[in-house]
């Protein structure tokens, strides 16, 4: 059975975007690439059954058996040495991507405790929207009674765009609740107006 919103890119999404974006050629139009999680392990990185148990969380969120990623070197701070275990990482491409990407949009997110939306400055100039999850529990495949330790993930979307509008513009047709950053611009307006000030003094 193809995934809904494979089915839902194909029909709908692409003809959408060649109107908005003003694109001739259909292969033109940016498509999702592969969605990227990772998950942290702290210190249950050392302990072998509470591994197992990250492991199977893991395998249960996103339908696919994860890799165990390594520090690759030691950071005193962190407690971590080289080659210990830190984290979890699957990566999701084709139909596993796309149902991923429903349960992601439509279930997970809104279980987000005091979700305000994912703000567009998560999106890099090469196409990828890197977000945070603080908890993994908000996934309907995990038994919040039977969990013992909350972990965060990182979530990264690759797409084909080649710029921060038209992933934002791929995105939203998604139904990804993707805001603007007022924090940012607020910043930047600052950034601006003390740069004018200190220009002014000088031609004074």
């Amino acid at each position: 059975m193809i995934p809904r919103l494979k089915e839902k890119y194909k029909k709908e999404i692409v003809q959408n975007l060649m109107s908005k974006l003003n694109y001739k050629n259909i292969n033109a139009v940016p498509k999702i690439e592969k969605i990227v999680i990772n998950m942290g392990l702290g210190q249950d990185g050392t302990d072998k059954k509470k591994m197992e148990v990250c492991i199977k969380d893991m395998s249960a969120i996103t339908g696919q058996h994860p890799i165990i990623t390594k520090f690759k070197k030691s950071i005193s701070n962190f407690k971590s040495r080289q080659g210990a275990n830190a984290g979890l990482k699957v990566t999701l491409r084709n139909d596993r991507m796309y149902e991923f990407l429903d349960r992601l949009v439509n279930i997970a997110l809104p279980r987000v405790k005091d979700f305000r939306g994912l703000k567009d400055s998560a999106c890099d100039k090469f196409g990828n929207f890197t977000f945070g999850i603080k908890e993994h529990i908000v996934f309907p495949e995990i038994n919040f009674d039977k969990v013992d330790s909350i972990k965060g993930m990182d979530v990264t979307i690759v797409t084909t765009s080649h710029s921060k509008e038209n992933t934002v513009s791929l995105l939203k047709e998604f139904n990804f609740p993707i805001v603007k950053d007022t924090e940012k611009r607020k910043k930047k307006v600052k950034k601006v107006f003390k740069t004018e000030t200190k220009e002014e003094k000088t031609e004074k």
